[in-house]
């Protein structure tokens, strides 16, 4: 079995095949330390290499999911002490980025800042009503967030609320594309493991592949992207039960038509 180092900004819930990780420094509404940013890198890896589990959800303890990263740390600071602790947040949402298997923001609260950012590392996001976005970068006289939120919202709307650091509510956020889905508070936990479920349940060889090749296309020519995808499957064939699946072709209301 996987062995994770002991955390103590990060909570882990590892029920397979899904494991929900937690920002647990709710006394801090979860505020992006070093230690956090450190242990989510950490995290990563060693939930990268469980090979019980399938499906990651990343979630907030207390009343926001992240409120940012927390200033009272950066107070004194050298400008090369800044540069090294952006550095290690950067790690950190990278480190989530490159997860091999799906990972599903659940944002309840307030997601600031390195929230964002956390939340945009995912692969998508699940929200309540009661969510809300910021990008404070501007404001606070930095640069962040300029590089996965305009290609989530283009970037015309990414300048908007880089310059304006405006709050961004559930509804717009969906209308956005920031989340895929906003859910009432009380159905907010069935909605989760309902998605989770359904993601584990699908061949983890064919779903990290899809993963890759969205990603990896996406940064990329259409013509490159053809040829990643043409990998993908030429990887899968090697590695998955595809011929098992073809056989059970139309049974049990299976759809009528395959790529």
């Amino acid at each position: 079995m996987q062995t994770y180092p002991e955390f103590t900004t990060l909570r882990l819930a590892r029920q397979e095949p899904v494991a929900t990780l937690w920002l647990a420094r709710p006394e801090s509404r979860n505020a992006l330390n070093l230690a956090m940013c450190r242990e989510l890198t950490a995290a990563c890896e060693a939930l990268d290499a469980d090979g019980g589990v399938r499906v990651i959800v990343v979630r907030g303890e207390g009343v926001a999911f992240c409120a940012g990263a927390d200033l009272k740390e950066r107070q004194g600071m050298s400008p090369a002490e800044m540069v090294a602790r952006r550095v290690e947040g950067f790690t950190a949402y990278a480190a989530l980025e490159a997860l091999t298997k799906p990972v599903i923001a659940a944002v309840h609260g307030p997601a600031f800042g390195s929230g964002c950012e956390i939340a945009a590392a995912c692969d998508f996001v699940l929200a309540t009503t009661g969510a809300a976005f910021k990008y404070p970068e501007v404001g606070w006289g930095t640069v962040g967030a300029t590089q996965r939120l305009p290609r989530i919202v283009g970037r015309r709307m990414a300048k908007e609320l880089l310059y304006t650091g405006r709050v961004v509510d559930a509804p717009e956020a969906l209308r956005l594309g920031l989340v895929n889905h906003v859910y009432e508070p009380g159905e907010f936990d069935a909605r989760i493991a309902e998605m989770a479920d359904r993601i584990a349940a699908a061949n983890p060889v064919t779903v990290s592949l899809t993963k890759r090749s969205i990603d990896g296309g996406l940064d990329t020519t259409r013509e490159g992207a053809m040829a990643v995808e043409l990998l993908a499957i030429q990887e899968n064939l090697r590695h998955s039960d595809w011929q098992k699946a073809i056989a059970g072709f139309g049974k049990k209301g299976q759809g009528d038509a395959a790529a």
